[in-house]
């Protein structure tokens, strides 16, 4: 299975994964089973977008709008980040 992730791809967090504000640290993170991953404000800026709905195109133009920063570079960021988290299976793809 290739990690990469289509434009048209809709990732989104699978059943037992989701986004929680850690109010003791003061951050978000990813939580699975038995696992959490502490989140920067880039990871929370791109999970924030995925939803199952949006695109990774969509996420890309919405990060790369709301920052003001070169599409390209926000395209090859998301990719990067999200391909890890599909590596680590917290996170899938609809076609």
């Amino acid at each position: 299975m290739s990690l990469h992730i289509a434009p048209h791809e809709r990732p989104y967090l699978p059943r037992g994964v989701r986004l929680m504000r850690d109010k003791l640290r003061d951050q978000t993170v990813l939580l699975a089973p038995e696992k959490a991953v502490a989140l920067d404000m880039v990871g929370e800026a791109i999970l924030t977008r995925v939803n199952g709905v949006n695109s990774l195109d969509e996420i890309v133009t919405d990060l790369a709008q709301t920052y003001n920063a070169p599409r390209d570079q926000i395209a090859g960021d998301v990719q990067r980040f999200l391909q890890g988290l599909r590596a680590r299976i917290f996170l899938r793809v609809h076609p």
